[in-house]
């Protein structure tokens, strides 16, 4: 299991859905796909990537055999690769393209926004291909989902789907509870470590003054 920093999510969705959106300008150009990256409309959140650090994402995508650079004239153009990076198919690449643009969504959500994706009969279609894509096994047999299905929120009438690709989410729900990822459990811990670190120097300049204090 891939596990994409924020910048990678949104530039592997966006390739996603320029490759079916606008297929006239697909492969992308790095100019084309800053900009498909900070659209306004259809995507949560809006973002303001710049050139170096959708290159820096395409780096680590091209390393994961997700994206592809291919040479056009004097402009590198940028294509993804999920179908084999990822083992998926149409139905899949619009839901999980979806998912990545625009984080946690219902399966009605998802029919609506995917239509000039794919088009699926009805809202029973995504739910089968989010189940399908969040009972997925590995090669060796173990657990390989890519989506998992989120704990409903008080008042909601559907629960939302989320991508797995960005590490595991930590209120999953009836598919399989997930914790935080390594990742958000390394940072974490890390900036525990130095808000610790810097009340211990606090604490010990308090006594030093203290002690300064009662020596006079």
């Amino acid at each position: 299991m891939v596990s994409l920093r924020l910048n990678e999510v949104r530039v592997l969705g966006a390739l996603m859905e320029k490759e079916t959106t606008t297929p006239e300008y697909y492969p992308l150009s790095l100019n084309a796909l800053v900009n498909a990256c900070n659209q306004k409309s259809s995507r949560d959140p809006v973002m303001e990537l710049s050139e170096a650090e959708v290159r820096t994402a395409l780096f680590e995508l091209e390393s994961l055999g997700l994206v592809r650079v291919l040479a056009d004239g004097r402009v590198s153009k940028f294509e993804h690769r999920a179908y084999d990076g990822l083992g998926v198919r149409r139905p899949e690449i619009a839901v999980l393209g979806l998912l990545l643009l625009r984080g946690p969504q219902t399966a009605a959500e998802l029919r609506g926004r995917a239509e000039r994706m794919y088009a699926f009969d009805d809202t029973a279609a995504v739910t089968a291909t989010l189940e399908r894509m969040a009972g997925r096994t590995g090669p060796d047999g173990t657990a390989d989902p890519l989506v998992v299905q989120m704990a409903r929120q008080p008042g909601a009438r559907e629960s939302r789907w989320m991508h797995l690709l960005a590490g595991a989410v930590e209120d999953a729900g009836g598919h399989g509870a997930a914790a935080p990822s390594a990742r958000v459990a390394s940072a974490v811990e890390e900036g525990l470590a130095e808000r610790v670190d810097a009340l211990e120097r606090v604490v010990a300049e308090l006594l030093e003054r203290m002690g300064a204090l009662d020596g006079r």
